[in-house]
């Protein structure tokens, strides 16, 4: 485990955060607490955390929408830490982006067993060698950095955004329709949801074309999907 570790508690009840915040800080980690949804949200754009402790039952937004949001901005592990126990209450949990489930009341010492696990599977994949998904004199896609570098300009991308545009190269010229890249991305339960899709590719376009109004790379066939086909830019 990494030295001082960040650790991102998000849970509406104060006596949880409290003591949450008094163990794990006595364990040598750096603590951020957040006591709800949106405050979690931004606690994690704002400060990167190395891993997420999320309950489920909070007002306004429940743990699994938190969770969803959260795997659009960051790949930090995140533990579900919940009273809700049920087989399907699990399962949701894994569907929504969470790496793993604790139910109250739990000792600490397997809360702390599981953050090491996390932690260590974190750091692992940051020790990945160095690879690239697709490459050519223009364009490369590392698989490590969840960057693209584009006519030797370096493009950030968030985690959902990295997956929708390497699921576009891995099929380079063919056309993925709305369901096809929704079901693969964020889950069969989401399919038929267009106002997401389009939003991912209006902001991957942003991002990597010249110009957006007329995309050199990902290209759309109306009424179809999308497809990315770098021989259209004119390289």
């Amino acid at each position: 485990m990494r030295n001082k570790a960040k650790v991102l508690v998000i849970d509406d009840e104060r006596d949880a955060l409290k003591m949450l915040h008094i163990l794990l800080e006595g364990e040598g980690y750096d603590v951020v607490l957040a006591d709800g949804p949106e405050s979690g949200l931004h606690s994690a754009y704002r400060k990167h955390p190395d891993v997420i402790l999320l309950d489920v039952m909070m007002p306004g937004m429940d743990g699994f929408e938190v969770c969803r949001r959260l795997r659009e901005m960051t790949a930090a592990p995140i533990i579900f830490v919940t009273a809700k126990g049920t087989i399907d209450n699990i399962v949701q949990g894994f569907s929504s982006g969470g790496d793993d489930y604790i139910v109250k009341p739990y000792d600490f010492s397997e809360l702390l067993c599981r953050l090491q696990v996390a932690l260590r599977r974190g750091n692992e994949r940051e020790d990945i060698t160095p690879d690239v998904l697709f490459s050519d004199n223009s364009v490369v896609l590392h698989l490590d950095r969840h960057d693209l570098e584009i006519n030797d300009r370096v493009v950030h991308l968030t985690p959902k955004e990295f997956e929708v545009l390497r699921l576009l190269i891995r099929h380079t010229g063919r056309v993925l329709s709305h369901d096809a890249i929704l079901s693969q991305i964020w889950g069969f339960e989401r399919m038929g949801d267009l106002d997401l899709i389009k939003q991912y590719i209006y902001r991957l376009r942003q991002k990597i074309e010249q110009d957006p109004e007329s995309p050199s790379y990902i290209h759309t066939v109306w009424g179809e999907g999308y497809y990315f086909d770098l021989k259209e830019a004119g390289y």
